[in-house]
């Protein structure tokens, strides 16, 4: 390997920046130049007016101290044209005309797939799991799940005293497309009484007799934590019907909502107020947590010494507390365990 190339793709996870870092060190160990690909895969497809704009040498004294920063040093963006195999050769046309023999790709499972296409062209490649839904089955934690976790934890906790100062139940929606272990372990984190995920079917009227009993036990400022994708799994409820007829103003075909729901758990239960939190953008922009940054870390340098000794086409990942790697291919066809008994122990008062 003479030079190698990094970029970050999909949504940005905190730990993305110190991946960069380790690998920029971990290059300069081995004496290989390290070029910074702009905005995910779409650097490579040259879309912006100068090259400055795309691609960027990475030099130590310039990346050592993002470390800690939140976000991405390198920008990131979802680039729909790879799925074409004409842009995916102008990609790598890019990259070898860059003289660049090798790339780190750290992203999700989209950009997974993109590293696969660019390894069957002859670019090796290697990933990183940047993602805080954790979604990827083949690893027990990706970039940025834990600090996900400890923003949403540390927001419930303080929801949870302002519900008990006013005897109110509280609604929160943590990220969580399709995937809800943020929701799960936040709501054990912090002793929440209900939690509804996309893996899991349910209803509002089941939400609504758990949340009754919760008051009828005397404890009225219960708090359900939802996974922003948990409407995917939800039975079908006439929303619209339901509030209109209860005095709250909605409008027809509008999707259920966080906000809605409260509205719906307030009129279902008989309570004087059910407020509601969206957690949102707080759990990407956070600074990463030690587990973050020290996966991080060891990440790095693992992908590129494993470029550095001609391996590719692999995926960086955490098995039993270990740093580990596999082929693409079976971490994308791996199928996620969701923590069924977790879920059981939350909802079960």
């Amino acid at each position: 390997m003479r030079k190698i190339g990094v970029l970050t793709s999909g949504g940005d996870a905190p730990g993305m920046n110190a991946a960069v870092m380790s690998i920029a060190r971990s290059a300069a160990k081995y004496g290989m130049p390290l070029v910074g690909i702009k905005r995910g895969y779409n650097g490579l497809l040259r879309k912006s007016t100068s090259l400055g704009d795309d691609l960027q040498e990475l030099q130590l004294d310039t990346v050592l101290d993002i470390a800690d920063q939140p976000g991405t040093y390198l920008r990131t963006a979802r680039c729909l044209e790879f799925l074409d195999p004409m842009w995916r050769e102008v990609a790598v046309s890019t990259l070898r005309a860059m003289e660049i023999d090798g790339l780190v790709v750290i992203g999700g499972d989209g950009s997974f797939q993109g590293a696969r296409l660019l390894c069957e062209m002859g670019i090796p490649c290697i990933g990183i799991p940047g993602t805080i839904d954790n979604d990827l089955a083949y690893t027990e934690m990706t970039l940025g799940y834990e600090t996900a976790v400890q923003v949403c934890t540390e927001a419930i906790r303080s929801i949870r005293a302002t519900s008990r100062s006013h005897d109110r139940p509280h609604v929160v929606e943590c990220m969580g497309r399709h995937c809800g272990d943020i929701a799960l372990k936040a709501a054990c984190a912090t002793g929440s009484e209900i939690v509804v995920v996309p893996e899991v079917p349910w209803s509002v009227e089941e939400v609504a007799a758990k949340l009754n009993r919760q008051i009828a036990k005397g404890n009225t400022r219960a708090t359900i934590v939802l996974a922003e994708g948990c409407w995917e799994s939800m039975a079908p409820f006439d929303m619209y019907h339901f509030l209109t007829s209860h005095g709250k103003e909605c409008f027809e075909g509008e999707p259920m909502s966080a906000n809605r729901f409260a509205s719906t758990m307030k009129r279902m239960c008989g309570m004087v107020e059910v407020r509601s939190t969206v957690v949102g953008y707080t759990q990407r922009g956070a600074l990463p947590v030690a587990k973050d940054s020290a996966f991080a870390f060891e990440a790095g340098n693992l992908a590129v010494r494993l470029l550095r000794d001609g391996v590719s086409n692999q995926v960086i990942g955490v098995k039993e507390g270990k740093v580990f790697y596999t082929p693409i291919e079976d971490a994308l066809k791996a199928k996620k365990n969701f923590r069924r008994d977790l879920y059981d122990l939350v909802n079960e008062m």
